[in-house]
């Protein structure tokens, strides 16, 4: 027990230091980069779109990469994902991040939580950390470049096809990596399924579930 306990206190120490990393892009880099955005020429709304992915491949993308090697078990990572999660629904009503949150969707909220999420179901049930990590990049370091592709092509959030291939490219080799053939796998199917929306299950939602589910229908078979 007191080793365990050992273990989930480096971890906390861990999350603590990767919140702080994350507060530092939230309010400091993605608040300079919409500034700088504003500058030169970009709409406010698609400057807080592109600096939403920056976040999503900076802390999301970044953070579940290293996951695997720094922590011990599933339940810390998890829950500091769940906190920020709960700050950023917070943070839409007291007081919103305009530059990087707009009124219209709270899809950064369900980015926080999917993410979170992921880990602690994926990691528990299949004990392999490696495995965990692929949905929360693909949703991360994937939906990140379509965001950022579509952006700079059609200088709007817009669903096309161009945003998916790029995260094919992206995330397929970082599948194999990290999860065999059953990472390509899931990465096609998550790039496919990131073009569809339904309502509040975004892109994020579904990048999440169908990767998931590519993972444990594999795992059985």
């Amino acid at each position: 027990m007191g080793i365990v306990l050992g273990l989930l206190l480096r971890d906390f120490e861990i999350s603590i230091v990767l919140l702080l990393y994350s507060a530092f892009i939230i309010f400091f880099l993605t608040k300079r980069v919409y500034e700088y955005l504003l500058k030169k020429g970009f709409e406010e709304k698609r400057a807080a779109y592109l600096n939403r992915k920056i976040v999503h491949i900076s802390i999301g993308g970044i953070v579940s990469a290293i996951v695997p090697f720094v922590f011990n078990y599933p339940i810390v990572p998890s829950v500091a994902a769940w906190v920020l999660g709960f700050f950023l629904l917070y943070m839409r009503r007291a007081s919103l991040m305009y530059w990087f949150q707009v009124k219209e969707n709270a899809y950064e909220v369900n980015f926080a939580f999917a993410w979170g999420t992921a880990i602690f179901v994926l990691w528990s049930i299949l004990g392999d950390p490696f495995l965990a990590m692929l949905p929360p990049m693909l949703v991360s370091f994937g939906d990140g470049v379509t965001g950022i592709v579509r952006n700079l092509l059609f200088k709007k959030r817009v669903k096309h096809w161009a945003g998916n291939l790029a995260m094919a490219a992206v995330m397929v080799p970082i599948g194999y990596v990290y999860a065999g053939p059953l990472g390509i796998v899931a990465s096609l199917v998550a790039s496919i399924v990131e073009r569809y929306e339904f309502g509040i299950i975004d892109d994020n939602v579904l990048i999440v579930l169908a990767s998931s589910l590519v993972i444990f229908a594999g795992k059985a078979l």
